[in-house]
């Protein structure tokens, strides 16, 4: 198997894996704080063997400024689980997924705030259309929650997931060149020290179908899919990882509709049509056509 295919197998399944996960939270029926918690623990475990088995524990790999960074980058990706967690009772795993992947967004302002990167009127577009999309998403809760603010609760925290996210990607932009297991590893274990305080201890599961939840979430969703997601990184071009990652959304979407039986409206399911589609041009470069006018020293195509 060549690495292109290795890595579409490797990029497929991580995705695959991401969209399950809504399931597990849901049917765990622990508390948010809970869930990241055990998560953490459970994941700090697994790359830590991992880590070990890389030769990536000795020292000198990490500098101070570099630890400080992971591990504010573990804060925000720590934050990022506890809002979308919470948005799956809210939203359902569907919308929550869907507002979530505006994360592209998100990262665009916060690049250009901090990394000096240029935004262009291709970008501004995508934008513009994803916010629009994200109108038709807010128009479309189902009649059930009429009067209620759950859903519109339940779409701000998958925002502020998103904003989370993208916090943590600058950090991971920051530290490039990094081995991104130890960055993970860095991650989980401030999620430890951030949440341990917050756990309830006593509401741990008392049968093994609870433990095998949590565990299954720390081992297989967070340890064995940052190794799958990282070695996909490594062996596809941009634009193939990018095109892969919508397997995340529409995985969490066909499973939201088998589990729990959530049917997305037809407004939500347009909505969410335009905001995955604003974020494949963002992910995947489309460029916008101009009209060309003949004294136009634009005229050669596109802006981008």
């Amino acid at each position: 198997m060549n690495e292109i295919k290795r890595g579409t197998a490797e990029m497929t399944a991580a995705m695959l894996i991401s969209g399950t996960i809504g399931w597990f939270v849901l049917m765990s029926g622990q508390a948010v704080t809970d869930v990241v918690f055990w998560r953490c623990l459970f994941g700090a475990l697994t790359l830590l063997v991992i880590c070990a088995v890389m030769g990536l524990l000795r020292p000198g790999i990490l500098n101070l400024k570099s630890f400080a960074i992971a591990v504010g980058g573990g804060i925000a990706i720590v934050l990022n689980w506890l809002l979308l967690f919470a948005a799956y009772s809210h939203a359902s795993i569907s919308i929550a997924t869907t507002v979530y992947n505006t994360q592209p967004f998100m990262l665009l302002g916060l690049g250009a705030l901090f990394l000096g990167e240029r935004i262009t009127f291709t970008k501004l577009f995508w934008l513009a259309l994803a916010f629009a999309g994200m109108a038709v998403i807010v128009e479309g809760k189902p009649a059930e929650t009429a009067g209620m603010g759950s859903y519109a609760t339940g779409i701000l925290l998958s925002l502020g997931a998103a904003f989370c996210y993208a916090l943590a990607a600058i950090a991971a932009k920051w530290l490039k060149g990094t081995p991104p297991h130890l960055i993970a590893l860095i991650q989980v274990s401030t999620g430890i020290l951030m949440l341990a305080p917050f756990a309830n201890f006593s509401a741990a599961p008392q049968d093994m179908g609870g433990w095998s939840i949590l565990v299954t979430m720390g081992i297989v969703h967070t340890g064995v899919m940052y190794v799958l997601l990282y070695g996909a990184i490594q062996k596809l071009p941009t634009h193939l990882t990018g095109a892969l990652s919508f397997i995340y959304p529409i995985a969490a979407i066909v499973v939201d509709r088998l589990a729990f039986g959530h049917v997305l409206g037809v407004a939500q399911i347009a909505g969410a049509i335009i905001i995955l589609g604003a974020a494949a041009g963002m992910n995947l470069g489309w460029t916008i056509p101009l009209p060309r006018h003949k004294n136009d020293h634009l005229s050669k195509g596109t802006i981008e």
